[in-house]
């Protein structure tokens, strides 16, 4: 692992997690009462958490921590190439490269103009940086024609991805920043961090060579979005689940490091043309449409758990011991005033 300093971008991605959550609240309570009657990991970590969210001191912790490290690269070509949504500051895709020389690199960054972080890793001729705000990128999603009266109509972006360019490695760990300029619309406020996530997951796993790797950084196991991703990709690749023990510990992040991916088949087509038409209804669709493709249904949420709930349990415990730790240690969980918490 890298031995350096984590990055610290100021992000939103906390507070658009808890959207989710309330989103589809009925879908998390019952998602989290499967996980707690089959976890004791769960439990704990569940105690731990409300007790840290229900002191306001935890709140500031939260801000000033890091979202996360890691360093996966797997290639099949001679000349690995890696594909990296949101470079910025450049820790994680410069430590991608370290692991082989002669890797290539397509990375994408919001321009600091747009509020983006600066680049700090050192200028690489191996390295390709686009500028642009990757949720604009509306004929890579398979949008051609714009509304006229969309409040983002000028901001919309042409095609950047040839249809035959594939990388062996994409990392997905965009988060929402506060600073974001776009972030001035309406429409972003709720929806921007779905945006986002299926912008990342589409384009890359559209443009992932067969066998490749996708990395992707994810917040709070129970969430219902959080679900049916797992278990789409449980259905084409190789998933493990990845958490810093110190770097990002106390946080609900974690990376889903998806190996051997099967791009070519039927379920991982289904998949980004599911991704692309969420994506469309979250940027041009009403709140009635938005919340009709998003919601899940007792049935659907009993559905997946009795398909994916054991594998889930087993693959998550060791994400759950590593936070439960953490927050048992955390200062503003040792402070809460009596009453608070369980």
């Amino acid at each position: 692992m890298d031995s350096r300093p984590p990055e610290t971008p100021q992000v939103a991605q906390d507070s658009a997690a808890r959207l989710e959550l309330h989103h589809n609240a009925r879908a998390v309570n019952i998602i989290t009462e499967y996980l707690s009657e089959n976890a004791q990991e769960f439990r704990t970590l569940a105690a731990l958490r409300q007790k840290g969210w229900d002191n306001p001191a935890g709140d500031e912790f939260f801000r000033k921590q890091p979202t996360g490290v890691f360093d996966v690269l797997t290639s099949s070509t001679d000349i690995p190439k890696i594909l990296d949504f949101c470079v910025a500051p450049g820790g994680y895709l410069e430590t991608s490269m370290w692991h082989d020389p002669r890797a290539q690199a397509t990375a994408f960054s919001l321009g600091q103009d747009q509020g983006g972080h600066e680049i700090l890793m050192p200028p690489n001729s191996r390295i390709t940086v686009k500028f642009m705000d990757i949720t604009m990128l509306a004929a890579d999603m398979g949008v051609d024609t714009i509304p006229a009266g969309h409040p983002d109509h000028a901001n919309f972006l042409p095609r950047e991805l040839a249809p035959d360019q594939l990388f062996d490695l994409v990392i997905c760990d965009g988060q929402v920043l506060r600073t974001n300029v776009h972030a001035r619309a309406e429409y972003h406020e709720s929806r921007e961090a779905t945006r986002l996530t299926l912008t990342q997951l589409a384009h890359g796993l559209e443009h992932l060579t067969p066998g490749g790797t996708m990395v992707v950084l994810l917040h709070h196991m129970e969430t219902w979005g959080t679900l049916c991703l797992m278990r789409k990709m449980h259905q084409f690749a190789s998933v493990q689940l990845f958490k810093h023990p110190k770097c990002h510990a106390k946080r609900s992040a974690f990376y889903m490091i998806a190996t051997k991916v099967n791009t070519r088949c039927q379920q991982a087509t289904e998949a980004i043309e599911k991704w692309k038409e969420i994506w469309k209804v979250a940027t041009f669709g009403s709140e009635e449409a938005y919340r009709e493709i998003t919601h899940a249904s007792d049935e659907e949420v009993h559905s997946l758990l009795e398909d994916l709930g054991p594998c889930l349990v087993e693959i998550a415990r060791p994400i759950w011991v590593i936070q439960a730790k953490a927050l048992g240690n955390a200062s503003f969980v040792k402070r809460a005033p009596r009453g608070w918490g369980p």
